[in-house]
């Protein structure tokens, strides 16, 4: 198997555009793909989940692809709105890296059709979407089929056993048998490759491994539960482990709702994302999620399949994936591009049967945790699990733009300004790192109050300066009067 680009005879704009993005040598599955793609072949390609699939297929398809002819030249389906904005925000990027005049344009539903169709006048050369929409686009014949030379199913297992595989199966007769078909999933059933070997011409299969399998980076853990205790388990999960960035996945059927008040209620910065959320608010979800503004995505397995996030530390599973290829595809969001993860499932008693399953299929042990004094334990290796350590940035505290209410020069505490400035201006300059460190406690605002008042109702006789500077304004004018003051 090749081992570098220079091996696989990549272009060098691509090489260059690469390592912009700090990839400096392929993985397997795009060593793997790479020769077989350029032969022009029909291929089904399996790989684990973070194994680098998007660009197995994007760079000999920059290869291919004819820049000087302004016409759409390959065509790639994806399942979700999700997936698809990956690889056209993957495409833009290596196409302005490399400095390759590529272009794409992504086609999907609940979008402007007119604005798509208007983009569609400037023939990009890469169309990217889904099925329904690019299907509806060419019955309008706003896509000439004519001129297509590739069509990629990315997670092409969802696209043809969903309720969309009809639609896919339209549209690839609707394409013809005169272009180069490539499926590309983490998981290739027979029952995925009978379905599409009505569109494929002699296949070239390309497994990076003799069976499925999961992401070899991933450590698996299950915690025992009651249904009843899910949630306060979750969240002594999310504390022990001191997760940075995590996904929970919860089944359809779970209140999405409230699981986000509760943990919101506790602390944690949640967004949510699923199939009952309009495209705009699973887009901002997820742009809070990249952006570091949430550490805990909650979704259902909507965005399992083909999202890409990078540095997710823990995938947990509030409700237990129904089927090992669900399992397979929630895990494999964390653990990419070379990183460790951990998935951790709260089970059920009912739910043993299915963890043995998982065992079985996918050749591993689930190894069982337990919650020992705000600790994680490993009971397999006896051991603890350590959270994980960070480093924690202390962000400079905005100055208030809330308007003082006392003259310039004043402070609420009787004019003690001066003094305070005076004895900070005697500390070294280093002093400024004491935000870090516990400050002595002070006294509550509104105990303060209340000392103020019990001493203005002590037995002692005020000052009459006192008296007026402590009392209101027609108190002040009837102690001058009375004292004279006023001739």
């Amino acid at each position: 198997m090749q081992t570098s680009f220079e091996t696989l005879q990549l272009k060098s704009e691509l090489i260059k555009g690469l390592k912009a993005q700090n990839i400096v040598k392929p993985t397997a599955v795009q060593a793997l793909t790479y020769p077989a793609f350029l032969e022009g072949k029909d291929l089904i390609v399996e790989s684990y989940t973070g194994s680098g699939k998007t660009l197995a297929f994007l760079l000999p398809l920059f290869t291919k692809i004819k820049q000087e002819e302004r016409a759409n030249q390959a065509l790639i389906l994806a399942p979700t709105h999700e997936l698809a904005h990956q690889i056209h925000e993957q495409i833009k990027r290596l196409a302005t890296n490399s400095e390759m005049p590529i272009t794409s344009t992504i086609l999907m539903g609940e979008m402007s059709i007119e604005k798509q169709i208007d983009k569609l006048k400037n023939k990009p050369q890469i169309l990217v979407g889904s099925p329904g929409r690019i299907l509806d686009l060419i019955s309008k014949k706003k896509i000439n089929v004519t001129t297509l030379e590739t069509v990629i199913l990315d997670e092409a297992d969802n696209l043809l056993e969903s309720n969309q595989g009809a639609t896919v199966k339209k549209l690839l007769h609707q394409i013809g048998h005169e272009v180069q078909v490539t499926l590309f999933s983490a998981s290739m059933s027979e029952k995925v490759c009978a379905l599409a070997a009505p569109f494929l011409h002699e296949p070239k299969l390309l497994q990076t491994a003799s069976k499925t399998e999961l992401n070899p980076l991933l450590s698996h853990l299950y915690l025992k539960t009651e249904v009843r205790d899910k949630f306060e388990n979750l969240k002594k999960l999310l504390q022990t482990t001191n997760t940075q960035k995590a996904l929970v996945f919860v089944s359809q059927h779970t209140d999405t709702s409230v699981l986000v008040e509760k943990l919101n209620y506790h602390g944690f910065t949640v967004a949510t994302i699923s199939g009952k959320l309009s495209k705009e608010e699973r887009k901002n979800a997820l742009t809070k999620f990249k952006s570091g503004k949430v550490k805990i995505l909650l979704s259902s397995d909507l965005s399992a399949r083909g999202l890409d996030v990078a540095h997710i530390d823990h995938i947990f599973h509030y409700d237990l994936a129904l089927t090992p290829q669900d399992y397979l595809h929630r895990a494999g969001r964390s653990a990419r591009n070379g990183e460790k993860g951990t998935s951790i499932s709260l089970i059920t008693p009912k739910d043993l049967g299915i963890i043995r399953v998982l065992e079985r299929t996918f050749q591993i042990q689930l190894e069982e945790v337990s919650l020992v004094k705000g600790r994680l334990k490993n009971l397999t290796t006896n051991s603890f699990i350590e959270p994980m350590t960070t480093i924690e940035v202390v962000e400079e505290v905005p100055d208030s733009k809330k308007r003082n209410k006392y003259p310039k020069g004043f402070t609420s505490d009787s004019g003690k300004k001066t003094k305070k400035k005076a004895a900070e201006s005697n500390q070294p300059k280093a002093v400024k790192q004491e935000k870090c460190t516990p400050k002595a406690k002070t006294v509550p605002t509104k105990l303060a109050k209340k000392k103020n008042f019990a001493t203005k109702n002590q037995t002692t006789t005020p000052s009459l300066e006192d008296s007026f500077l402590s009392g209101s304004l027609a108190d002040a004018l009837k102690l001058i009067e009375e004292a004279g003051w006023d001739d």
